[in-house]
Formats: C-alpha cells, sequence, structure tokens
C-alpha cells in the first residue's frame, strides 16, 4: 500500500522548472511593457485617479489617437 517514491532529483528538476517559468514570464513582461502592451490600462488608471469626471475612451480611440498624434509629431520616435 505504499505509493512509489519520487526519484530524488524531483525537487531539484521542480525547482529548476519554476524558475525557468518565472524567467520567462518575465521576459514576456519586460517585452509588452517595452512594446506599449500595457500602456492603455496605465492610461485608464490615470484618468480615473487624475480626472474622474471625464469618459475614458475605448482601447481602440485610445491607439488611433496615440498612433495619430505620433505622426503628427515624428521627433519623439527613432525613425
Amino acid at each position: 500500500m505504499n505509493s512509489p517514491a519520487a526519484p530524488p532529483t524531483a525537487g531539484p528538476l521542480r525547482a529548476a522548472g519554476l524558475a525557468l517559468v518565472r524567467a520567462l514570464k518575465a521576459v514576456v513582461w519586460w517585452f509588452n511593457s517595452i512594446l506599449g502592451g500595457n500602456d492603455y490600462q496605465r492610461y485608464v488608471q490615470h484618468r480615473r485617479l487624475h480626472h474622474p469626471g471625464c469618459e475614458i475612451p475605448s482601447e481602440r480611440d485610445y491607439w488611433r489617437d496615440r498612433h495619430d498624434a505620433a505622426t503628427k509629431n515624428p521627433g519623439n520616435r527613432c525613425c
């Protein structure tokens, strides 16, 4: 009635796997932040905190306005 024992390397392998998953999540978060993936959420938080009575544009409108502004003012990008 004894269950088979886990191999002695199960603990270190599990820890290494969890560390790898954490590292991959951190890399994905970093790239997402660099590419602007969190910008709309931060914008909404800012609007709610500093402009509570104002309407919050949809995410689609936010990105459209942001790209229009970048097109009108190309000095804030590298190319």
